[in-house]
């Protein structure tokens, strides 16, 4: 067997080592999750939000909101340090940094009576905290939401057999919900025959491509599938929960799990050697340090902050027993290292020659900008060694991508409405409360900062402010083990395992922070420097309202088993 092929079995052992030992010791040990306690899905169960979900279920949810295409893109962008690097972050920061996160935000949520890691803030660091936190939060959702709905726009265009597939599988979708929860049919049936139909709109999609107009009423294509991608995920944020966010997620997650089979078998089957150096020590000039950049670079897959956002949002308040939190949480952390694992071998041994990676890893704007091309070209590879046809693979590829990212816009606009209420109960603004006042305000936001950040390419402004994205991701996530790590102290529990993750995450987020911030001083570009600057100051103020926290509490510690 060659290289890629040993790596990535010894990278599959030391995942399933730190599920079964490393999420049990913190499940038992550290977080000790009650099968007895009172969950908000069952404490204030209304059918929309608040959900008894059965824990596979729940999973498909949690992975396919937390999945989208970033552990896609951002180890297919590391790999231009070489693959050594991005294999080790990958592995050691699913172990022993994302699944302790996850599986921490949704347990802190859970403990909390399904409030988002945001408020918790004020429960260990004050109102003051709190209200700084609930307003990064809101930022980086309004990031989310604007380029997630570019990403998908532009597969959309490149790719128009993805169309018809997509957009097929929501009624799909709610036929299940409908058939599972209304009628009491068993879910593994319909979730069956809901997968065989996606794959058979494969086909259908090949065969009846969908390509728009240059321009939809004077604005171009990608720009009309902006807003339509955006007014859907308002309207189907305001679904409940059962009838399209849980069905599609669930058969969503059983197309990826599927996919990734394929992918790995594919690896297998090809025994490529790699194209891409261990370290590169030449990398082209113009491409930022590997220190601290590389963790910035791969977050999903290695640890996310959005994950958290998702864990103490939809799916804290979707868990059935707390004990669920286990394989929700850190096993979810855990199909994001596997989408992130295949990436780096797709992009470091899926080219078919030397010459092809190098081609495309020449410059940092190239790789940069073609994180999801190096994966679509390298996976595609693997599949055709399996016989199926390149315009099927490419298509299922790109169906897989965009399934993803719908799932994480659509959840990421209903955690945008509930972050709204909060940020509505902590200033004293009544409407914001209203769930359809929040929701057509989330929806209106994203459209703002699509079409007015760039009004020259209408549609792509979210791009504008994604440069901001993974340093604002990083930092939120070390906000978030702040909140968990001063939890587990006043309770007097293992405080290091959150606490030395939290001093590493913060240090290098702030510093990538700090280096960007001087490269768009250099360029001149005045929106990225006084946005960066302010978010900068907003982290910075959190930490140090976590270290007064710590002082002040010293002496006043939290009784274990309450929920304050």
């Amino acid at each position: 067997m060659t290289g890629p092929v040993w790596l990535t079995l010894g990278s599959l052992l030391l995942f399933f080592l730190g599920f079964r030992f490393y999420s049990r010791y913190l499940s038992e040990r550290i977080y000790r999750l009650d099968p007895n306690f009172q969950t908000p899905a069952h404490e204030f169960r209304d059918g929309v939000d608040h959900v008894p979900t059965n824990k596979f279920v729940l999973w498909g949810h949690h992975f396919s909101s937390v999945a989208g295409a970033s552990p896609i893109v951002g180890p297919a962008i590391a790999v231009i340090w070489g693959w050594g690097p991005a294999l080790v972050w990958v592995v050691l920061g699913t172990i022993f940094f994302a699944g302790m996160h996850d599986l921490g935000t949704l347990w802190a949520s859970v403990r909390n009576k399904g409030k988002s890691i945001g408020v918790i803030t004020n429960t260990v660091m004050g109102e003051r905290a709190k209200g700084l936190f609930l307003l990064i939060i809101f930022f980086l959702l309004l990031l989310v939401n604007a380029v997630f709905a570019v990403v998908i726009a532009n597969l959309f265009t490149s790719f128009p057999s993805s169309v018809i597939p997509y957009w097929l599988q929501i009624p799909v979708a709610m036929t299940i919900g409908y058939l599972v929860y209304k009628r009491g049919i068993p879910l593994l049936g319909p979730s069956l025959a809901g997968l065989a139909l996606l794959f058979l709109f494969i086909f259908v999609g090949v065969s009846n491509p969908v390509s728009m107009p240059e321009t939809v009423f004077g604005i171009p294509s990608t720009g009309f599938w902006v807003i339509v991608m955006l007014l859907y995920g308002a309207l189907a944020s305001r679904l409940p929960v059962w009838l399209l966010l849980q069905p599609r997620d669930y058969i969503n997650s059983h197309m990826l799990f599927l996919g990734l089979a394929v992918l790995y078998l594919g690896l297998f089957v090809t025994q490529p050697e790699f194209n891409a150096p261990f370290f590169n020590d030449a990398v082209p000039e113009g491409t930022p340090p590997l220190l601290p950049l590389l963790f910035v670079t791969i977050a999903c897959g290695a640890i996310s902050g959005f994950h958290g956002l998702v864990g103490s949002g939809t799916s804290s308040k979707q868990l059935d027993k707390e004990t669920d939190a286990r394989f929700v949480g850190y096993f979810g952390a855990m199909g994001e290292g596997l989408l992130a694992l295949i990436a780096i071998m797709a992009t470091a041994a899926g080219f078919a020659t030397i010459d092809n990676w190098n081609e495309h890893y020449g410059s940092w704007e190239t790789a940069n900008g073609g994180g999801v091309g190096a994966f679509v070209t390298g996976a595609g590879n693997f599949i055709a060694s399996l016989g199926i046809p390149p315009e099927v693979g490419t298509t299922f590829i790109s169906i897989m991508i965009v399934a993803f990212a719908a799932t994480t816009l659509d959840t990421s606009m209903r955690l945008q409405r509930f972050i709204l209420g909060e940020i509505g109960e902590q200033y004293k603004v009544a409407p914001l409360k209203n769930i359809d006042v929040a929701t057509v305000i989330a929806f209106l936001a994203c459209v703002a900062l699509a079409f007015l950040a760039d009004p020259s390419n209408p549609g792509q402004g979210g791009m504008v402010l994604w440069p901001l994205f993974g340093t604002t991701n990083q930092l939120t996530a070390g906000l978030s083990l702040i909140v968990i790590t001063l939890m587990l102290w006043k309770w007097g529990r293992n405080y290091m395992i959150s606490l030395i993750p939290l001093v590493f995450i913060v240090g290098m987020t702030t510093w990538g922070m700090v280096l960007n911030i001087m490269n768009y001083i250099s360029q001149g570009n005045t929106l990225l420097t006084v946005v960066g600057i302010l978010v900068l100051a907003l982290n910075v103020w959190l930490v140090l309202e976590g270290i007064l926290a710590w002082r002040r509490g010293r002496d006043v510690p939290i009784k274990p088993g309450t929920s304050a």
